[in-house]
């Protein structure tokens, strides 16, 4: 019996042996099978995961950061231990001892499997299988993707250090809200940095890998803590903290930026405009866009924030202005339905939903909540109700008319309800009187005029303010480097330089008189603004006051081919057709292109590319651009004098004569002295030209100092006349003014710079003839003429383009000078006032307009 027994027990041992050997063998074949064909594991010691990249201005204050994931690389050394046992004890507390996964882990959640009939399905995944999950294979939920996770779990094991592995996991977990990575998640949930972090805080990061977004620490706050608070448990019973931390952890509420307990980090950020949108274009075409929104990228900005500001400002008030005057009321059209105006705390948070623009300095967004006989009362966001609320008073609309369901404008408002409804979202601002002290509320809105407004270091290329529009919020198109407009007569300079490289002088006589040109759609007959003639005439007094007629005469005598070449060459245009109309700014470019052009003369002619971008650092400090290549030759001498600066060599291409970049910046001085920039106010020497097309459909002002180029765009974005009254010196000189004496306070300007090579010889500026190197008075103009060319003045030097001069024009016409912004009073060379007449409104081509 005894026998039978043992006998029994040894067969039954052998078929126990034999199934395991066989069930072994048959598992080591699965593995086998699965481990063919893995990814390359051994690249992740070289990974480099995907980064936020940062734009900080001049000043190293961080302005703008893109992203498609969120995350911020923290090496495994700058990581507290606190967050590392933390996601130890969550997610593996065996983590410095397996070999990849965890038999036992795994034995028990098939257990509870089975035991709970699929009820209770947890998770056995280690740290290394989560990495090899995350990195090497997909999210499928498959026994086969399961088998390949735990044999790439060994091999990262045998491969790297623990703390490599600890180091990817911990940088590229998803702790929800777009948030990748320990640190990232640290600044959205708490605004904190990793060593910033408490227990409980570093506990409620760790129990976010298993669902993050259904921990959410408001709307799931219960679950949230008892998550939490069994991590701290798992911590305790790992050895890593001790029981008094445990508990009063513990019972610590959970307080997050989510909460409202902490500002959000992205409060503290500017909000994004054109500037850091527009480096964001740039840079990704440059490096690539997955370079940039994951490279980790450091991009210090040329921009100038108080420059900036400004910039907006100018442009927006000159905006807001035209609007204004206009009279018509159009609001926000955004309306919030009545049955959530009932209550404070639904109509704040239906608010807050709006999408208005708020990024206008001083601008609320407010809702109508009520419309009384004469005012209208309003609740603002941001803005706490007092005892009588925040009211709109009928003083204010005055200005308005509504326009109606038909299209036509109602009559002028008498009361807040003539304007607006219960329930309008509209913008607002608080007028103040003289002392500061509060007036009253005010209705705002968003013109449906655009524009914009850039300015530039002559010498560097660096673009230290750049508006594109109104409000980035309310338009994300950069009208300064996107909208192609017309230039209109901001383009005449480069016909005068093409000319005056080709032999002419400011002094060379250029016939004003009636042109007919046949082209394919018939006879063109161009004109001035003023629709006069004023027969020959100094070329200095045709751009002084921007005529047309001599413009066209200029570019057919020297030739579109050389003036579009001249375009080219300055970056103004890829490809200029060489019409003679294009002489006058007819075919379209950029704001972006015209300032940077404009740059080259007032630095001498020499090429500067226009940057919004100082220098770029890729994620390990190494600089990948830089954009200023010049040496400093004396930079580093501790010798150098008090007040001498450093000798900078440039090694930049010359693009004109000195010579003529000196003339041709005189002559623009003389447009801002005498001609339609006259607007122009500032304490230093300034240049520059206005441009206003046919119809007043795009109006310009380009000018600058010996340091700062400055130039303003205005027009609708569907072009349309702009109306009367509206030129570049009446809309944009007042924008480059307000600007630019600010600008000046900061960067200075002087003289501009005589080059050699050249003389001066006084000249009458309306007849062309010298003068005796004594004279005096209104009349007489100092020309810089090139050493070795030996003018010729007066009617000697009279250059007609091949055209024919017409009848009875007098040679000369003193102070008619017809300008092309409206009616200017000058004094003749004879003391005697006249009148520049105004700009024609019939059949016309306008200063730089169109056939």
């Amino acid at each position: 019996m005894t026998r039978f027994i043992l006998s029994f027990l040894g067969g039954i041992f052998s078929w126990i042996v034999t199934g395991l050997f066989f069930a072994a063998l048959a598992i080591g074949g699965v593995f086998w099978i699965y481990s063919r064909d893995l990814p390359d594991h051994e690249y992740l010691a070289q990974y480099t995961p995907k980064t936020i990249s940062r734009i900080y201005s001049g000043e190293g204050r961080l302005m703008d950061e893109f992203a498609t994931e969120r995350r911020i690389f923290a090496p495994i050394e700058d990581i507290p231990d606190i967050v590392k046992w933390a996601f130890i004890s969550a997610e593996d507390k065996n983590f410095y001892s397996h070999q990849g996964f965890d038999a036992r882990g795994i034995a028990g959640a098939i257990w509870d499997a089975i035991r709970t009939r699929g009820q209770t399905l947890r998770g056995a995944s280690t740290i290394p299988q989560q990495v090899a999950k995350n990195f090497l294979l997909g999210g499928e939920r498959t026994v086969e993707r399961k088998i390949k996770e735990m044999i790439l779990a060994n091999r990262l094991v045998n491969t790297l250090p623990r703390d490599k592995i600890l180091e990817l996991y911990l940088n590229e977990i998803d702790l929800g809200y777009l948030s990748f990575g320990v640190a990232s998640a640290a600044q959205t949930y708490f605004n904190k940095t990793l060593s910033e972090l408490t227990v409980e805080e570093a506990a409620y990061l760790a129990a976010l890998p298993k669902a993050p977004y259904s921990y959410h620490p408001v709307k799931n706050r219960e679950a949230a803590i008892a998550r939490r608070n069994y991590v701290l448990r798992e911590m305790y019973q790992n050895g890593y903290i001790d029981a008094e931390t445990m508990k009063r952890a513990q019972a610590q509420p959970l307080r997050t930026v989510q909460g409202g307990d902490y500002p959000s980090f992205k409060s503290n950020l500017p909000p994004r405009d054109y500037f850091t949108d527009e480096i964001r274009r740039q840079l990704s075409k440059s490096f690539g866009a997955e370079e940039f929104f994951g490279g980790g990228l450091t991009i210090r900005a040329t921009v100038d924030p108080e420059m900036q500001l400004q910039a907006a400002r100018a442009l927006q008030e000159a905006l807001e202005k035209y609007d204004r005057n206009l009279g018509v009321w159009r609001g926000t059209r955004r309306t919030i339905p009545a049955e959530e105006l009932a209550d404070e705390t639904r109509w704040r948070s239906a608010l807050a939903e709006v999408d208005v623009p708020r990024d206008i300095p001083g601008w609320l967004p407010a809702v109508v909540l009520e419309v009384g006989e004469r005012s209208a009362r309003i609740g603002i966001e941001g803005v706490s109700d007092d005892d009588d609320g925040h009211w709109i008073p009928a003083e204010d609309v005055t200005w308005a008319r509504k326009r109606q369901a038909d299209g036509r404008l109602g009559p002028k408002a008498k009361r807040a309800g003539d304007l607006v409804s219960v329930g309008d979202v509209v913008l607002v601002t608080a007028l103040t009187d003289k002392d500061g002290t509060f007036k009253r509320w005010s209705l705002r809105q968003v013109p449906e005029v655009q524009g914009a407004f850039m300015a530039m270091d002559v010498h560097t290329g660096r673009v230290i303010a750049m508006q594109g529009g109104f409000s980035y919020q309310s338009s994300v198109f950069n009208r300064a480097t996107q909208a192609m407009r017309q230039p209109g007569s901001a383009f005449k300079p480069f016909v005068y330089a093409a000319a005056l490289d080709s032999g002419f002088s400011p002094a060379t006589i250029v016939v004003d008189a009636p042109i007919e040109v046949d082209t394919p759609e018939g006879v063109w007959r161009p004109k001035n603004a003023s629709n006069k003639f004023y027969g020959p005439t100094p070329l200095r007094t045709g751009i002084e006051q921007s005529r047309n007629l001599m413009t066209i005469r200029v570019a057919q005598e020297v030739g579109m081919d050389t003036v579009a070449r001249y375009a080219e060459r300055f970056g103004v245009y890829d490809r200029l057709e060489p019409y003679l109309a294009n002489s006058l700014g007819a075919q379209e470019t950029t704001l972006f292109k015209m300032v940077a052009a404009y740059a080259m003369f007032a630095n001498g002619g020499e090429r500067v590319e226009p940057t919004l971008v100082d220098r770029v650092q890729d994620r390990w400090g190494k600089t990948v651009y830089r954009h200023d290549r010049r040496k400093c030759l004396d930079c580093a001498d501790p010798n150098l004098p008090p007040g001498r600066a450093p000798r900078i060599e440039s090694n930049r291409e010359r693009v004109m004569d000195p010579v003529t970049a000196y003339q041709l910046t005189s002559m623009l001085q003389g447009v801002v002295q005498r001609g339609s920039g006259k607007g122009v106010n500032l304490p230093v020497p300034t240049a520059g030209k206005t441009g206003t097309t046919n119809d007043a459909k795009d109006v310009w002002f380009i000018g600058f100092t010996s340091n700062i180029v400055a130039g303003c765009y205005m027009g609708y974005d569907q072009p349309r006349s702009l109306g009367r009254g509206a030129y570049g010196g009446t809309l944009c000189v007042p924008v480059f003014n307000a600007f630019m004496q600010e600008a000046v306070k900061k960067y200075g300007g002087s003289e501009f710079k005589v080059p050699p090579g050249g003389h001066f010889i006084k000249i009458n500026r309306f007849t062309g003839e010298r003068l005796p190197d004594d004279a005096e008075g209104d009349y007489v103009q100092a020309e810089f003429f090139r050493d070795g060319m030996e003018p010729i003045f007066g009617i000697g030097a009279m250059v007609d383009g091949g055209f024919a001069m017409g009848q009875n024009l007098p040679l000369y016409s003193y102070g008619e000078l017809g300008g092309d912004e409206g009616d200017t009073t000058v004094t003749t060379s004879s003391g005697k006032k006249a009148v520049i007449p105004k700009k024609a409104d019939f059949g016309t081509v306008s200063s730089g307009g169109l056939y």
